[in-house]
């Protein structure tokens, strides 16, 4: 019965950390559409890259429990949330609304 129960509660924590993370990446894309929203061709000057990038970094990485992520997988998940919203900036996808 314990082991059983501590199953579920370990189920139960995964659940709850998976729906914070979910909140917290639609709370960082928020934040990042007004970063970007003043921001003229950001992804064309490397001072204003640098700044998104900074951003992501800076909010990310709290979002991030240690563990079970390390250091790098918290850097590698900037990397890929900088790459998506650059990609979708330049295509004019970002401004228009994403999910």
């Amino acid at each position: 019965y314990a082991e059983r129960h501590d199953n579920l509660e370990a189920i139960y924590k995964k659940l709850t950390e998976r729906e914070r993370l979910k909140e917290a990446s639609r709370d960082l894309l928020a934040a990042l559409r007004k970063l970007i929203a003043p921001l003229d061709q950001w992804t064309r000057k490397a001072q204003t890259q640098a700044e998104v990038e900074v951003f992501i970094l800076d909010h990310l990485y709290p979002l991030l429990p240690s563990p079970p992520f390390s250091e790098q997988d918290k850097t590698e998940a900037a990397k890929r949330v900088y790459g998506f919203v650059w990609q979708q900036t330049a295509s004019g996808q970002l401004s228009a609304g994403l999910p």
